[in-house]
């Protein structure tokens, strides 16, 4: 009767065993599926981010249910469609990034508009009034963005007088640990070559008024982002040579996604 007694108290402890760690594995996962639930955490809040090429350096975000303007120009017909922007991001006082009329035509009461101080010079009183001067070197946080005022201006002699230093900002634009980067109108300064843990960056690559192809290339190799996509690479001489930038990158590191999209839907 012992014996058979001691059986039955083996198989509830075994039993009891069991249901605990059948427990503990469905509260906290094992090692591995606490890993692949980190790992789709971290793909959620990429997925988080789309954006929709207009033209040249026009841009429109999708991100965290917030709707950012980069450069805006065209008028309101190139926003046909498009969702009202929570904050617009202007680089420079060229006509292919600052357009009041535009500006005008897709600002709502609740836009935040964070520009250069030589970008605030040339707006309307109207939108001075939303406007919020961020300069070379500045962070400040619009809606939840943290949003960094990177320098971008030319090298080269012969270009210095087309993008002076201090007049224009490229931007590192940061929320929940995802950090895109657009360069503005800019040349491979030290600036962007000494960027840190960019996940998505935009680079231009136009001549004569910024850079080559391979100098671009060149600058990227240097900051190693995830995603770089060419932009904003029409120049005098006809659209720049992006699937050339693609495999001088991809030749440098093949791990850097070279993501090509349409920016000239018009060609």
């Amino acid at each position: 009767m012992k014996t058979l007694q001691f059986a039955l108290l083996c198989v509830l402890l075994s039993a009891c065993k069991n249901i605990a760690t059948k427990t503990d594995e469905a509260t906290n996962g094992t090692s591995e599926e606490v890993a692949e639930s980190k790992e789709w955490t971290a793909d959620e809040t990429v997925a988080d981010f789309d954006i929709t090429p207009i033209s040249h350096a026009t841009a429109v975000m999708n991100w965290s249910d917030q709707v950012l303007y980069i450069d805006p120009v065209g008028g309101a017909e190139a926003f046909s469609g498009q969702p009202a922007p929570d904050l617009i991001l202007v680089t420079d006082i060229h006509g292919d990034h600052l357009n009041v009329e535009t500006l005008e035509a897709v600002m709502i009461e609740e836009t935040q508009l964070i520009v250069p101080e030589a970008v605030a010079e040339k707006l309307s009183a109207s939108l001075q009034e939303q406007a919020q001067v961020l300069n070379n070197g500045e962070t400040k946080t619009f809606s939840g963005f943290a949003i960094t005022g990177v320098p971008m201006y030319n090298l080269r002699e012969e270009a210095k007088d087309f993008h002076t230093k201090g007049r224009g900002n490229g931007y590192v634009i940061e929320q929940n640990g995802l950090r895109v980067y657009f360069s503005g109108d800019t040349e491979d300064i030290p600036e962007m070559r000494n960027l840190e843990n960019i996940d998505k960056a935009f680079v231009c690559m136009n001549l004569p008024y910024t850079m080559p192809v391979s100098s671009a290339a060149d600058a990227v190799l240097d900051f190693q982002p995830k995603q770089v996509y060419p932009y904003h690479y029409r120049g005098q001489g006809g659209l720049s040579d992006v699937d050339q930038f693609k495999q001088l990158v991809n030749q440098g590191n093949e791990a850097i996604e070279v993501v090509q999209l349409n920016w000239y839907p018009n060609r």
